[in-house]
């Protein structure tokens, strides 16, 4: 069977949510990136090439040390594990390791081996030169002792293993082979960023995530429609037992293919200005989704909206929660009702995506037991004072306490599917306690509005809200209309019958 329907984003939104609570253990080749940009105005005088004066360099971590820094970013744990040399660009690596918050008890600093590094040579944003120093060879034996060593006194802390395989010499001569075995010993989730034709290097793993031309050169043809992409994949899982295979197709986004059924996720349309380090992005996100709870498919696709925000960025990039937030609300356009009601925190990272793009947040709150023209009226006033309008909703026990035992009249899962179907509100939020004070204080909405029954000065969180830059703005109510009121008519008419 083969699905295009994209997965709902609460899932999606409830994984992002236990990204905190994430460690993943990362074996591969850490590669030293530098960027070195100038302008070009001459010729040189010595040879027929362009003079490149330079105007600026920095350094970044590249190939496995690349998923580390995605992993950190996101706010999940990175446990790296890799052998590099005793140089100047081991040395840096170890230092941006250590700035980053990643661990460095993994790496082992080895004299004889040398730590790759690539330099890239721009002018205008367009590279022009690119200056690769390395030595590929397997591990020798010590150094593979080593990091099987390392390995194996982090597993016990990891989540999921991901091995990015860049070629350079760390998976080499079995080496992944040998991983992948401890890791379904242990019963740890292990996923591959392969490299090369030869899969059966990986076999046993839980997937391999190898981009559209990658797959064909794996099973020996060219792949380019989904029926191709899925055959392909299903070659791989056959010949080397994996669970799964995530295809990433470019500009066709991601296919996520097991032995009986294929899912396939569009991408977003993005202005592209470098895809270096997209691939390692995408695992970790993909490694984390699914670390956190996530399907397969879901995982996917919280992987795809980052993959979208990273090609959209220069040099070897990574991605904040809020960004991958943001992204993933833009890929499903307008919101279902159902998804839109959200948890605090879930609602934090989107007010905080939401803000990012410019856009202003307002906040109302209430129990909105039985909706009426005045709650409608309420809601679309204050709608028309920001971009977006979240809504915190009085749970249950809250409005018991509130309005007495006989309330609410609907439960709050009910009476937050209302609200949320309603084009006025973009996300829902329960809460337990008997004002939304923490929930303010959490959101800082840009805008808090209540009916102009209210004053300023009695409005639960507006002292927060205005301390932050924000206002208060109070909204005239529709005379004559409430649940009470409601409610008393229903009762009187029952009396008379």
């Amino acid at each position: 069977m083969i699905k295009h329907n994209p997965p709902s984003p609460e899932p999606l939104h409830r994984a992002i949510a236990r990204f905190g609570d994430v460690a993943v253990l990362v074996v591969g080749d850490i590669i030293l990136d530098r960027f070195v940009n100038g302008v070009i105005e001459r010729i040189s005088p010595e040879a027929p090439i362009p003079v490149l004066h330079g105007r600026g360099e920095s350094s970044a971590m590249g190939g496995a040390g690349n998923v580390v820094a995605n992993i950190v970013s996101l706010g999940a744990r990175a446990i790296p594990v890799s052998v590099i040399g005793t140089d100047p660009a081991g040395d840096s690596l170890v230092r941006m390791l250590g700035e980053l918050g990643a661990e460095t008890v993994g790496l082992a600093q080895q004299r004889g081996r040398m730590t790759s590094s690539k330099s890239r040579f721009s002018a205008l944003n367009q590279q022009v030169l690119r200056f690769d120093e390395e030595e590929i060879k397997p591990l020798g034996a010590a150094e593979r002792a080593e990091l099987i060593r390392r390995f194996r006194d982090a597993l016990e802390q990891a989540d999921i293993v991901v091995l990015s395989d860049y070629g350079k010499g760390i998976l080499l001569d079995g080496v992944a082979a040998e991983l992948i075995a401890i890791c379904r010993e242990a019963g740890k989730p292990v996923l591959i960023d392969p490299k090369g034709r030869d899969y059966a290097r990986y076999a046993g793993a839980t997937a391999v995530t190898p981009n559209r031309k990658e797959l064909g050169e794996a099973v020996g043809r060219a792949v380019f429609g989904d029926e191709e992409i899925v055959a392909a994949a299903r070659e791989l899982i056959s010949a080397h037992g994996f669970e799964f295979v995530v295809a990433t197709r470019s500009e066709k986004g991601m296919s996520v293919v097991g032995p009986d059924e294929a899912s396939h996720i569009a991408t977003q349309a993005r202005e592209v200005f470098d895809v270096s380090g997209a691939g390692d992005t995408v695992i970790a996100t993909f490694a984390l989704a699914l670390a956190a709870g996530a399907d397969p498919v879901a995982a996917a696709a919280i992987a795809n909206a980052a993959g979208g925000v990273v090609v959209g960025k220069r040099g070897t990039a990574r991605l904040s929660v809020e960004e991958l937030t943001g992204a993933l609300f833009r890929s499903h356009g307008p919101t279902a009702h159902k998804d839109a009601i959200l948890d605090a925190a879930s609602a934090a990272r989107m007010v905080a995506a939401w803000k990012a793009e410019g856009l202003s947040v307002g906040f109302t709150n209430g129990c909105f037991d039985i909706l009426h023209a005045g709650h409608v009226s309420l809601l679309h006033a204050a709608r028309s004072q920001c971009d977006r309008l979240v809504l915190g909703l009085n749970s249950d026990a809250s409005v018991r306490r509130l309005k007495g035992p006989g309330r609410p009249v609907n439960d709050q899962h009910d009476r937050a599917c209302v609200l949320a179907a309603l084009a006025s509100v973009d996300a829902v939020i329960v809460f337990e306690e008997d004002t939304p004070l923490a929930l303010i204080e959490a959101l800082l909405p840009d805008i808090l509005v209540k009916g102009a029954d209210y004053t300023v000065d009695t409005v639960v969180g507006a002292d927060v809200v205005q301390k932050a830059g924000g206002r208060v703005v109070l909204v005239d109510l529709v005379a004559g209309k409430s649940t009470t009121g409601t409610i008393g008519k229903l009762r009187a008419g029952g009396a008379t019958n």
